[in-house]
């Protein structure tokens, strides 16, 4: 992705060979901030604080965390406490354990002697595989996008497609491309009209300060909304699609994404409104049948509630409490919506049907 002209991944070796370079996304929309991560500690750091965060982008951030531990110690020891401390920074994503499960099969297969190196360069393919992954996501959504973009030019004036998206699933919540915006960069360089409401996405503002930074960085037409604003739109014809990522996704088709995100499905089927969700293959948790019963759901501070941060009049980011002293807050980061509420799959191999039967016919090797 371009910002500023400048082609950035979000996450990538440093020049030292060893370093890892990541963009500190507390730091958007206000300031763009590159920081070094140099040692296990500060990869946990960047997952758990939300330096880095969307699910494909923590599971290469923690392949990256392997490589800088092994860089100080290549023992089996330090392999497994790498791997415990990474596993337990954040507990929703799969695509951290799916990394930390992929980098300890390339490990096993190799001597001491040459261990570093096998980890930069299999955390290096995950990072490539993220960025293929979303690419052709991009693709497989874009077509989705074409087919209701035509059929809404039968009903109505030569008006834009409008997009609903929550929180951020961008190319920061990736390597690059993104996952749920993927379909509309795509679509938007193709020549499609576009247009993006973007949830704001309480408590920590993706939507407003990640999503629509980069839509903006990317010249995509878009509009933030607040949170509740969604099924108003929805009632009154101005959503013609949904589309969000997935933090994970079981092999039956329900998803745990951002919080409020089950309650944009539920007013998207009321209003007859297609709602699609876009994951990679490394999102997909094949041993749960049950999202709702089964998903870890990371209860986050709740500072995060009862203060909020922002520019102040004189150009400095500020933090002011919006809660009367005292008022205790509940942060439940995800939540999880039914398979039956989802129109559809988006992932690297096609659209699949939200079903153990629809995510089969896609990913063949996974059934039985």
């Amino acid at each position: 992705m371009n910002v500023g002209g400048k082609a950035y991944r979000t996450i990538w070796p440093g020049g030292d060979g060893r370093t890892v370079e990541i963009i500190d996304q507390t730091r958007l929309p206000h300031e763009l901030v590159i920081l070094s991560l140099r040692t296990l500690d500060d990869a946990v750091h960047a997952i758990r604080s939300m330096q880095v965060r969307g699910a494909p982008l923590i599971g290469v951030t923690a392949a990256y965390g392997v490589c800088l531990a092994l860089g100080r110690d290549e023992s089996d020891e330090a392999l497994n406490t790498a791997c415990g401390a990474l596993l337990a920074s954040r507990p929703t994503a799969i695509n951290l354990s799916w990394a930390l499960k992929t980098m300890r099969g390339v490990l096993s297969r190799g001597t001491r002697d040459d261990r570093v190196a096998m980890a930069y360069e299999a955390a290096a393919q995950i990072a490539d595989d993220d960025v293929a992954s979303c690419k052709a996501i991009g693709a497989h959504g874009a077509q989705l996008l074409a087919g209701l973009a035509k059929a809404k030019e039968k009903q109505k004036n030569a008006e834009p497609l409008n997009i609903l998206t929550h929180c951020n699933a961008g190319w920061l919540a990736t390597v690059d491309y993104g996952t749920a915006l993927a379909p509309v960069y795509t679509a938007f360089d193709a020549g499609l009209a576009v247009h993006v409401w973007v949830d704001e996405t309480r408590p920590r503002n993706q939507g407003s300060s990640l999503t629509a930074w980069e839509l903006g960085q990317h010249g995509v037409p878009h509009t933030v909304i607040v949170d509740n604003a969604g099924g108003h739109l929805m009632q009154h014809g101005r959503v013609d699609v949904c589309i969000t990522g997935s933090d994970r996704t079981t092999g039956t088709g329900d998803v745990c994404n951002k919080i409020g995100t089950y309650q944009k499905a539920l007013a998207a089927h009321d209003n007859g409104v297609p709602f699609y969700v876009a994951l990679p293959h490394s999102t997909v948790d094949w041993s749960l049948s049950d999202g709702i019963a089964k998903i870890p759901i990371e209860e986050r501070d709740q500072r995060e509630v009862t203060h909020i941060s922002g520019l102040g009049e004189d150009g400095s980011v500020i933090t002011v409490q919006v809660t009367p002293q005292g008022s205790p807050a509940m942060n439940a980061a995800f939540d999880v919506t039914p398979a039956r509420l989802i129109n559809g799959l988006i992932t690297e191999r096609g659209v699949a049907v939200a079903s153990a039967e629809g995510l089969g016919v896609l990913y063949p090797e996974h059934t039985g």
